[in-house]
């Protein structure tokens, strides 16, 4: 029973499916790629660590990603709260529906570093995808309302208590009744190997995915097996980029690790987007997370596979 339960999280669909994937434009991904670089150099390199602990680097931090969606048209809501005598700002740039304006998915990745680093992968290598999803939604027209998120505080102290950014922001989504469709929690995206034995996992999770860290994963919750079969598909239709995927309880070491898990706790269906984080990047919560770590070109390929998973969500029924 134990390798029928496993199987059942580990296959959200086929892994190698028959597709169709788009010539895809090597000048615009080249040109992605130095946009995602120069906002992780600005974040990780220029700011540094940023987090309650460097108040400062903080705001600046959040100043820069306000900049960039202004930039790239939007208004943008911030939701400022208290944690540790230091005002925190989730910020949100909103692209509204014109269809099904009330209903909404949510695109988010947190902004805060973990004591001690720079940040550059985690979680640099996602706000850096933010801010390009955001930059290449800002013009089109969707059916649902798009949010796109920065979240604070997702590091420890905060980790899992009510001062996490999403655990604040989804409790206001719940206050006010919104209608979340499906929630991407963008994390640690940036780190890639095609080194045999360079990817670890839970216990037994070995016996189904590859022992070479050269994949992106979608990771949930059973309850968002659906959302996550989805996406697969529409990714993997859309990009040749190696994709795994997993729902498993949330007890499963690594499954709830990021902002994704505020939302689970409200009931809506998300999964985070992740190059597995420690279970990969040795850097991971070190003063050795820093830019050039980052792989850019896997980055920039991830990030255009996420914008047509994105697309569909905004645009076709569930």
């Amino acid at each position: 029973m134990l390798f029928v339960a496993l199987f059942y999280m580990t296959h959200c669909g086929p892994r190698n499916p028959e597709r169709v994937v788009k010539t895809t434009d090597q000048e615009e991904l080249r040109q992605l790629s130095d946009r995602l670089a120069a906002h992780i150099r600005k974040l990780a390199g220029d700011i540094g660590e940023r987090n309650v602990f460097k108040p400062d680097a903080y705001r600046r931090a959040a100043d820069y990603i306000t900049g960039v969606f202004r930039g790239a048209g939007y208004e943008v809501d911030r939701q400022p709260y208290e944690a540790e005598r230091v005002t925190c700002v989730n910020l949100t740039a909103a692209r509204g529906g014109s269809a099904l304006p009330n209903q909404i998915v949510v695109v988010g990745a947190h902004y805060d570093s973990v004591h001690g680093s720079p940040g550059a992968n985690d979680n640099g290598s996602a706000v850096a995808a933010l801010l390009e999803l955001a930059r290449k939604f800002a013009g089109e027209k969707t059916g649902r309302t798009v949010e796109f998120v920065a979240f604070a505080n997702e590091e420890p102290p905060f980790f899992l208590t009510d001062k996490m950014g999403s655990r604040v922001y989804a409790l206001g989504c719940r206050q006010r009744c919104d209608d979340i469709r499906a929630m991407i929690s963008l994390e640690t995206m940036g780190c890639y190997s095609n080194e045999p034995g360079s990817q670890r996992y839970p216990p037994f999770f070995n016996l189904f995915y590859p022992d070479c860290g050269n994949f992106i994963a979608f990771v949930g919750n059973i309850a968002s097996r659906p959302l996550i079969s989805r996406a697969a598909r529409v990714f993997r239709s859309n990009s040749n980029f190696p994709l795994e995927t997993v729902a498993a309880p949330a007890f499963v070491p690594g499954i709830n690790w990021s902002d994704h898990d505020s939302f689970w706790r409200e009931g809506w269906r998300a999964f985070m987007v992740t190059d597995t984080a420690p279970y990969r990047y040795p850097h991971y919560h070190e003063a050795t997370d820093t830019p050039d770590k980052v792989n850019c070109d896997a980055l920039a390929r991830v990030t255009m596979g996420i914008e047509a998973v994105v697309r569909d969500l905004a645009n076709n029924a569930d």
